[in-house]
């Protein structure tokens, strides 16, 4: 238990540090098409986006971040409260520590029946799903009355951390299993090293609602999990090698552009709606954003509330300046281009 306290808290502390985020997402070599007569008003701008069967404020959705330890609940509750009164999707940290815990179900039944109108997405890493049989899934989907699993996939960081489970033989098969189990769409997600296109083109028939890119260009969990490590354990030498391992967030989103069946989401180092207009311009259809809320949140929910605030006007900015009114006329637009 100790342990896994040490490590929740260490990784809320070193995410937030400079050090943790690694290289560029490619995002400064996109600009937008400016439109100087655009034709419409400002108040015309509508960000309503649909997904998972339901309408939200905005395509902007919380990327899993915390969950299951002592300041997570504080943590979560804080989001939870502004995404419900935003119509912002919320997805919620990894639940491992609930197949080892029953107790630990209770944080997400608290944070469900405090916000019974919150679209909630669960989470648990590949390496565990391979090893769990689809019904201990579903108990984590209905301890959140959850809309999505997202099940994560983080190599990289199961080599460097210290109580790390680098067993990812049977993934795909594990996949392919619960999106044909689970009684709630599967959404599969990085954690900041990106998808090529090679890979993704095996997960063509796995059944997944959507591919979360995630990657790299904002928090680096190698470099997270190198911090952890004394400088005499071999991982911490991995872990500075590897430093700037993975690929960009654009380059995995241009990767996903040959799925079809598939929606592609699109996060990793995520700081503005201008970025998150470069994203959805080139083809994603949600954009993700997590080390900024949880900045924002530790300082509050006031300050929440102007992050999400500031994103938002900075994107329908961004949609005047191109003259458009929808989300949805992003990808028809091809108002972008390299620089």
């Amino acid at each position: 238990m100790l342990n896994f306290e040490e490590r929740k808290r260490d990784h809320i502390a070193i995410s937030l540090s400079p050090q943790s985020q690694s290289g560029s997402t490619g995002l400064d070599n996109v600009q937008l098409i400016h439109e100087a007569l655009p034709e419409i008003n400002f108040s015309d701008i509508n960000l309503q986006t649909e997904a998972l069967g339901r309408t939200f404020s905005s395509p902007l959705y919380v990327a899993s971040m915390t969950l299951g330890h002592s300041s997570s609940s504080d943590i979560n509750q804080t989001i939870a409260r502004v995404c419900e009164e935003k119509t912002i999707l919320m997805g919620v940290g990894s639940q491992r520590r609930q197949l080892e815990d029953p107790s630990a179900f209770q944080e997400c039944r608290d944070l469900r029946k405090a916000f019974p109108r919150l679209a909630l997405m669960g989470n648990i890493g590949l390496s565990q799903l391979i090893q769990t049989p689809s019904g201990l899934i579903q108990k984590l989907v209905e301890s959140l009355e959850a809309q999505a699993m997202i099940i994560h996939t983080n190599p990289l960081q199961e080599c460097i951390q210290p109580e790390g489970t680098p067993q990812f033989r049977g993934g795909i098969e594990a996949l392919t299993r619960l999106c044909a189990d689970l009684s709630v769409p599967v959404i599969l997600k990085e954690t900041g090293c990106g998808f090529s296109e090679k890979t993704l083109a095996r997960l063509t028939e796995c059944g997944l609602s959507a591919i979360d890119v995630s990657g790299k260009g904002g928090t680096h969990w190698g470099r997270v999990e190198a911090v952890r490590l004394n400088t005499q354990d071999v991982r911490h030498a991995a872990g500075q090698s590897f430093a700037n391992w993975g690929l960009s967030t654009v380059e995995s989103l241009l990767a996903a552009q040959a799925l079809t069946k598939t929606k592609v989401w699109a996060s990793g180092g995520v700081r503005s709606g201008l970025d998150a207009a470069k994203l959805l311009s080139m083809g994603a259809d949600m954009v993700g954003l997590a080390q900024p809320i949880l900045e924002a949140a530790l300082k509050g929910e006031e300050a929440l509330h102007f992050y999400f605030e500031s994103l938002q006007y900075e994107l329908k900015t961004a949609m005047f300046c191109m003259g458009l009114t929808k989300t949805a006329d992003f990808k028809q637009s091809g108002l972008w281009k390299w620089i």
